[in-house]
């Protein structure tokens, strides 16, 4: 049931066909009835032919139905509608009847390719429509046929059914419908538009197959499914078809007269197979080689006009051929595409015969001609540019650089496609990477890329007149070049990219001969074409060296290893060929030289050409432009002997010898003479050429035609001996058309670059400066915003080149072009005419926001530019329009929030804080110039301000907000160091020299701006404060020394320095000496500055100790805070902060070190001996020192517990704390003569506390010398000479005081008896200590006075004799102290008491040996007195 239903709906579509076949078979005949020259033969008894086979037809068709429809021959119901189109004897009605009739078939899927003998029915269709007769009538219905014939025409090649045409067919389609195009010029405007549309719509489909083109099939035809044809066998046709054919429509009518000549189109000769006596053809499906046949043809249309030169036109219809001929050959390209490049034969006539015709009409005045070249290069560019590198060079430096130069009488019109062109290019994003890869690095060809940059740069610039559409068109693509290498940035991750290696020539190699192992490996050929370019810069200078001196020019190539160390030939004539910019007069010269070396370069030079299959004048024309021929004859007859050598080696069948060749090619040079020159009135004709050269080649006659060509080719194009035309462009000749094609296949590959930037830090730095100045000046002529914008997003574009690729010149040449738009760099004398002119101008506002942007985002490459951005923002500081947070530090500062006392405004700005200081600073804020715009003063009344002036206030708060300034001082931590560096300089050269004296305000104000600046990002960058600090204190330096009076400036300095120790101590430990140091500054100040600011200079030196003191560890640090600490003691204001911070050192010894111990004690004893804070500080003080022997104790049991581990230091441990004691007592013995009573006597206690607690520091005992002799005794002696000296008014209670002082001696002295007995100098010390007695005894003081002193010294001395002669070191016959220690010792006693020997030692004399005796009650007491020994904490 299944297979009966679908054989019922085969049969059913079967049906369907066979009536709408029927349909047409009927309207054919109805039309041909209404003919009255066909309806007449309807009533003959037989039928026409034309009418039989349809009606015939007709009857046929539906018996068809009942077998499949694939398996019907089209051809049997097509045949009557072509036989009707081919007849002669129709009308154009009836054929167009016909010929809609076939092209429903064609396009109602009637039969497909399934359908048996489709090829044939296909090529009976392509056979009959291009041999289409019919009798003209009226002009309407012959378009219309036309039309029609175009229709079915396109239909064939456009549907799936065409892949089975032959070449033969589709050749035949081609050239119909081309001459119905030409044609229809006579026509009406429909049908040229229809023919054109239609030859268009055949070439896109032709070349739109050529991808499904196998390129390694014998026939080279289309991939078609030829499994799916059923019964798809060659077509036996009786044709005799040459291989030249002419085909076309004709026309009966009005005389029978047929179309003129058609179009001659070669077709490949088809295979003809042989059965029998008949010819059989087997027809193959149309493939590259017909492709090809068309591709050619269309080149060959753009030869129909000769050359012309710059500003020569064609007539309108010589032009409207190529025009038409240019618009298919595009169409060919675009659908063609990449796949031209796998078949040879089309990229050989795209390389030659196309180009060559481009290059001749790129030329051409007619700017939809050329701007259809300049669109077939850049779809040539997009898919073959691997295939034509010289003829992309050629095109570039012939067509593009001459017309977009606007020179040499091109039009501005010329001018304009070509600049549009250039700029379409530039839009390719590999186009500039490609043109410097493949000609700027390689010797051989020339700049491309920089004169194409160039000559963009130039063309922006307006030059003495306004802004144009062919400048902004200029910078469209400069700006197209900078956005790509902007992109191809971002293409590589870990941005900024390493900048490429410096590259160095070390030996000598052949240039010319180096090639890259792969052109197609990035990692091969980038550094190979760097080279290659670095080659080519230094062969370039080369030449400017030949160029002054030959010699000299050959040595410095010697010198950078482009030649070898001992020339030849070969060298030096590589060097002459491949190097452009050479003095071609100097060349000649060179070469026609009869030296021997200049005559074997000049061998080696001629070797360089390749003359093969060359004519003798296009040699010559190519061999005469590399120099410039030398006027001497001989040097004349040399170089022409050399070429002629060449000329005959590489040409054997030619010449019978070389010497032929000699005068063949000075005669070419004499006829070049006599036909161009003007003096010459006769000129040589064509026989006289020739029979001058009559058995010149060994004997015989030079082949007539030959001469003959070469007659006619020198007399109709010159052969220039000048190398140019003197204009910097030469022009493309035919000789420099044929030699480029020769280099074209020798050499190197085209380098094709893909999204990376390889090479684009070379490229931007040859163009980035051209294009700053492009833009700069582009923009300062620029009204539109659109392009402002576009300047500004370059400007953006070019500063992230710059910073990626390390180019940090350029960048600061970008930031000084910026900062002069911004108009803040203009000096101006008012204050409020420069806000509201920055308000209103938005270019300078634009302008502003882009100079910021930069310096906040690539900040890190920004070098001397830091200057004028600084001018910049000081000049906003100066008219009040910057944010106070500018100044702010970062953002861990503690007391950012604090020291902000503006009031936030609209877009975050605040108003600085005035600052309280010596000097009032003026305000400066954003809001305060607001203000004073909107404020109304009942003293001096001021007008509203206009809507103009509040619009402006508000766009320059919106300006600002966007620059984010404070961003660049706040962020400054991860500037890179070399930039912060730059950027603290800017900061120190802004702010000006420090000068002695006054200065301005404004230039006070403009200083202490950029040193708060310099202190916030000092502070910022605390973990690379090695980087900045010298500069730092170097600029600080120079503000304290040269301030005399105080100021703001030198109070910032003073306390910016302050702040950044404290900030930095806790984390720059190796820095820690160096900033302390830093702190000596202070002590430099004038005693004026000083003065004013000591008290705050005291507070923050304290904050400094209390939250660092564990942090200082050497001892020039703590000697600065200890220098800085003595100065307070005596001012009145500062001295309790002082005291505070010192107190907080040496309390409990909490950070007491031996490095700042001696220093403390100075401090202490500063404090100590100063009357600001009256006697309860002095005696804190005291107590102080006092306290500090315990540190002393911990360090000498310390030091003690390392003893067994190192002898050495434990003896230099105790060395060290000898010193120190004797300092701490030494500074209290001077406390010891201080005027007023109750520090002096507290200073005796504390100096006795101090010895008595040297028993736990095991001291050596020959520091108790040095103490008896550095401190005791001068305490005593000095004590007693005050006394004596002075009133009792002036020192109070010297009295008492004499007594501590007694008391004191006699109890260090007895407890530390035992060791100083042992000390060889004992007797010495124990005279000295009754000298002192004695001294005391007999002192006399002033006023009113007591005996209290002599009754005192006496029972001392008693106790210290019974003591020491109790302790067996005063003993009749002692030696201790030598043989007379007891002599010496009671003849001083009886000059202070003479009672005192008696007393003690009643029974024995002086002479004798006394016996120990016990110590009594009382002197026991006298000794160990507790209110003697009361600690120095219950002293006050």
């Amino acid at each position: 049931m299944a297979n009966s239903r679908s054989a019922a709906r085969r049969r059913r579509e079967s049906g369907a066909l066979a009536c709408m076949i029927s349909a047409e078979v009927g309207a054919v005949l109805a039309t041909m009835r209404r003919n009255s020259r066909w309806a007449g033969r309807y009533e003959e008894q037989l039928d026409h032919s034309l009418i039989y086979s349809l009606k015939l037809l007709r009857r046929s068709i539906f018996s068809w139905t009942k077998k499949p429809w694939n398996s019907i021959n089209p051809c049997l119901y097509l045949a009557p509608f072509l036989d009707v189109v081919r007849s002669d004897e129709t009308g154009a009605p009836i054929t167009g009847t016909a010929l809609s009739a076939v092209y429903k078939i064609l396009t109602s899927d009637v039969f497909d390719l399934r359908t048996s003998h489709v090829d044939e029915a296909m090529h009976a269709i392509v056979e009959s429509v291009t041999s289409c007769r019919f009798e003209v009538t009226d002009p309407a219905s012959e378009e219309a046929v036309l039309m029609k014939i175009l229709q079915v025409l396109l239909a064939c090649i456009g549907g799936d059914m065409g892949a089975v045409l032959g070449h033969r067919d589709v050749c035949n389609v081609v050239n119909t419908t081309f001459r119905v195009v030409h044609q229809a010029g006579n026509k009406s405007e429909l049908l040229q538009r229809v023919a054109r549309h239609t030859m268009h719509e055949l070439v896109r489909a032709i070349f739109g197959h050529l991808s499904s083109m196998d390129p390694l099939a014998g026939n080279n035809g289309l991939l078609v499914p030829w499994s799916n044809v059923e019964n798809n066998v060659g077509v036996e046709a009786d044709i005799d078809a040459p291989d030249l054919s002419i085909v076309g429509v004709d026309y009966l009518g009005n005389g029978n007269a047929e179309l003129a000549t058609g179009l001659l189109v070669k077709v490949s000769e088809e295979g003809k197979l042989r059965n029998g006596e008949e010819e059989q053809r087997t027809i193959e499906p149309y493939g590259v080689p017909c492709m090809v046949e068309i591709f050619h043809f269309l080149c060959s249309l753009l030869n129909m006009v000769g050359p012309y030169g710059l500003g020569e036109s064609l007539g309108g219809t010589d032009e409207d051929v190529p025009q038409f001929a240019l618009a298919l050959i595009n169409s060919a390209i675009e659908f063609g595409g990449p796949s031209f490049g796998k078949h040879q034969r089309l990229i050989s006539l795209v390389r030659d015969e196309l180009f060559r015709n481009l290059m001749q009409m790129g030329l051409s005045s007619n700017p939809i001609i050329l701007s259809m070249v300049c669109s077939i290069v850049l779809n040539l560019y997009h898919h073959l540019r691997s295939y034509i590198k010289l003829q992309l060079e050629a095109f570039f430096s012939f067509i593009i650089m001459r017309l977009a130069q606007g020179k040499f009488g091109a039009s501005y019109q010329q001018q304009e496609v070509a600049m549009e062109t250039l700029v379409d290019f530039c839009r390719q994003p590999n186009f500039m990477p490609e043109m410097y890869a493949n000609f700027d690095c390689d010797i051989t060809c020339s700049n491309t890329f920089e004169e194409l940059a160039n000559l963009l740069s130039k063309s922006a610039f307006p030059v003495n007149c306004p802004l144009s559409a062919m400048h902004v068109l200029a910078l469209e693509g400069l700006l197209a070049i900078i956005h790509s290498m902007a992109d191809r940035v971002d293409s590589v991750p870990g941005s900024p990219l390493e900048p490429p290696t410096f590259l160095e020539i070390q030996a000598y190699v052949p240039f010319w001969n180096m090639r890259c192992d792969d052109y197609k490996e990035p990692s091969s050929w980038v550094e190979f074409v760097r080279k290659q370019k670095y080659i080519k810069r230094r062969l370039m200078i080369g030449a400017d060296h030949f160029n002054r001196d030959p010699k000299k020019g050959l040595e410095f190539l010697q010198g950078i290893h482009l030649l070898p160390e001992k020339l030849d030939p070969q060298s030096v004539a590589s060097f002459f060929r491949y190097t452009t910019g050479l003095d071609k007069n100097l060349l000649g010269d060179f070469l026609g030289d009869r030296d021997d070396f200049c005559l074997q370069v000049l061998a080696e030079f001629t070797r360089t050409f390749d003359f093969s299959s060359t004519s003798l004048d296009a040699a010559l024309r190519t061999f005469l432009e590399s120099f410039r021929l030398p006027g001497e004859a001989q040097k004349i007859e040399r170089v022409m002997d050399a070429f002629s050598q060449r000329y005959c080696e590489q040409c054997v069948n030619v010449f019978a010898n070389k010497d032929a060749a000699f005068v063949l090619a000075y005669s070419v040079i004499m006829l070049n003479t006599d036909q161009h020159k003007p003096q010459v009135k006769k000129k040589m004709s064509e026989d006289d050429f020739i029979r001058n050269l009559r058995a010149a080649n060994g004997g015989v006659d030079f082949p007539r035609e030959m001469l003959s060509e070469l007659y006619q080719s020198v007399a109709k194009n010159e052969i220039r001996i000048s190398y140019d035309l003197g204009a910097g462009i030469p022009e493309m000749t035919h000789s420099r058309w044929l030699d480029l094609i020769r280099r074209s296949r020798k050499t190197s590959p085209y380098i094709v670059c893909d999204s990376r930037p390889f090479l684009d830090h070379d490229m931007f730095a040859i163009m980035s400066g051209p294009t700053i100045a492009a833009i700069s000046v582009v923009f300062d002529h620029a009204e539109d915003e659109e392009v402002l914008r576009g300047c500004l997003d370059g400007f953006l574009a070019v500063a992230k080149i710059s910073a990626s690729h390390h180019l940090e010149d350029i960048l600061d040449d970008l930031v000084v072009s910026l900062c002069k738009f911004t108009t803040l760099l203009n000096p101006t004398a008012s204050m409020e005419e420069p806000v509201l002119a920055f308000g209103e101008d938005s270019k300078a506002r634009m302008a502003a926001v882009t100079v910021f942007t930069i310096a906040n985002k690539y900040g890190d490459f920004i070098r001397n530019g830091w200057r004028n951005i600084l001018d910049c923002i000081l000049r906003l500081h100066k008219l009040g329009l910057l944010p106070s947070r500018v100044t702010s530090d970062a953002a861990d500062d503690t007391d950012a929030a604090s020291e902000s006392q503006g009031k936030m405004i609209a877009g975050g700005l605040s108003v600085p804080p005035l600052v309280s200081a010596g000097v009032r600073r003026r305000s400066s804020g954003l809001m305060s110039r607001f203000s004073q715009l909107l404020s109304l003063e009942a003293d001096e009344p001021r007008s509203q301000p206009s809507e103009q002036q509040v619009a402006a206030h508000q766009r320059i708060l919106q300006t600002i907000e966007a620059c984010h300034i404070d961003n660049i001082f706040s962020e400054s931590k991860f500037l890179q160091a070399e930039s912060l560096l730059h950027l603290a300089k800017a900061l120190i050269w802004a702010a000006g020299r420090p000068q002695k004296g006054t200065s301005s305000p404004e230039d006070e104000d403009t200083a202490v701006f950029c040193l708060e600046l310099l202190i916030a990002i000092t502070l910022n960058n605390r973990d690379r404060i090695l980087l900045l600090w010298q500069g730092v204190y170097e600029h600080m330096a120079g503000i304290v020394q040269t301030t005399v009076v105080p100021c703001l400036l030198v109070e910032k300095a003073v306390f910016g320095l302050l702040r950044i120790c404290q900030r930095l101590l806790p984390y720059k430990e190796n820095l820690a000496e160096e900033l302390l140091r830093s702190l000596q500054l202070i002590l430099k100040l004038d005693a004026r500055v000083a003065d004013a600011f000591c008290e705050r200079i005291t507070q923050e030196v304290m904050q400094l100790v209390r939250a660092n003191a564990g942090h200082i560890k050497s001892p020039m640090g703590w000697r600065t805070i200890s220098s800085l600490l003595s100065i307070t003691a005596r001012h009145p204001d500062a001295s309790e902060s002082g005291f505070e911070a010192l107190y907080f050192i040496m309390h409990d010894g909490a950070h007491l070190t031996p490095a700042n111990y001696v220093l403390c004690l100075d401090a202490a004893r500063a404090f100590a001996e100063t009357r600001v804070g009256g006697v309860e500080r002095s005696l804190k003080a005291l107590d102080l020192l006092s306290e500090s022997v315990n540190s002393l104790i911990k360090w000498s049991q310390v030091a003690t517990g390392e003893s067994d581990e190192n002898k050495e230091d434990s003896v230099r441990a105790s060395q060290e704390l000898a010193e120190m004691w004797i300092r701490l007592a030494q500074g209290l013995r001077r406390v010891c003569g201080e005027q007023r009573e109750e520090v002096r006597n507290c200073a005796i206690l504390s100096l006795q506390r101090c010895l008595t607690a040297a028993e736990s520091l095991h001291l050596p005992a020959m520091v108790w010398i040095q103490c008896f002799d550095q401190v005791i005794f001068v305490m005593l002696d000095d004590l007693l000479d005050i006394a004596l000296r002075n009133s009792p008014k002036e020192y109070r209670g010297m009295e008492g005081t004499l007594h501590h002082a007694m008391k004191f001696l006699s109890k260090i002295f007895l407890q530390f008896l035992d060791q100083l007995a042992l000390l060889p100098n004992f007797r010495a010390l124990w005279l000295a200590v009754l000298s002192r007695m004695e001294m005391y005894m007999k002192a006399r003081l002033r006023g009113k006075g007591s005996d209290k002193l002599q009754e005192l010294v006496p029972e001392l001395l008693r106790n210290i004799l019974l003591i020491m002669h109790a302790r067996g070191v005063l003993v009749q016959g002692s030696t201790l102290g030598g043989d007379s220690l007891w002599e010496l010792t009671w003849h001083h006693v009886q000059t202070i008491s003479p009672a005192l020997q008696p007393d003690i030692f009643p029974d024995e004399k002086a002479s004798s040996t006394p016996s120990p005796a016990p110590v009594t009650p009382a002197v026991s007491q006298a000794v160990d007195d507790p209110a003697e020994q009361q600690p120095a904490e219950q002293v006050e």
